[in-house]
Formats: C-alpha cells, structure tokens, sequence
C-alpha cells in the first residue's frame, strides 16, 4: 500500500515538472504581437465614490460619538 502511494507521488511530480516546463511555451501568439494594454481613464465616479464613503465614515464616527458622550450624561 504505501509503495503504491510513492508510485503515484512519483507519477504527479513528473507529470507537474513536465507541465510547468512545456505549458508555457505552448501559445496562441508571440509575447511581441500582444498589443499593449490602454491606459487607464477615469471618468471621476472613483473619486465621488471615495469621497462618498469617507464622508459616510465621518458620519458614522460623528454619530458614535455624539452617543457615547449623550450617554454618558443620561446616568
């Protein structure tokens, strides 16, 4: 039993150092025809996003603090 698991442990690593070496060189296109990748744009929604959540983050600080010091004054 355990020589039939070092034959299949023997068998997935040379299968494994087989693909890792081969697999690579098997390609659609040469790396030099890809085109490059466009640059990125932004059309502004990132920034109102950012600034929309950091004012939310504010607000939720804000909000916990404003409890905590009205309930530390109700005892």
């Amino acid at each position: 039993m355990a020589m039939k698991c070092k034959v299949s442990i023997g068998i997935f690593a040379t299968f494994a150092l087989f693909f890792a070496i081969f697999m690579p060189a098997v390609q659609g296109q040469a790396h030099d025809a890809l085109a490059p990748a466009p640059a990125p744009t932004s059309d502004g929604t990132a920034i109102d996003q950012g600034i929309a959540y950091g004012l939310m983050m504010l607000a939720l600080a804000l909000t916990y603090f404003i409890h905590s010091f009205d309930a530390s004054f109700s005892i």
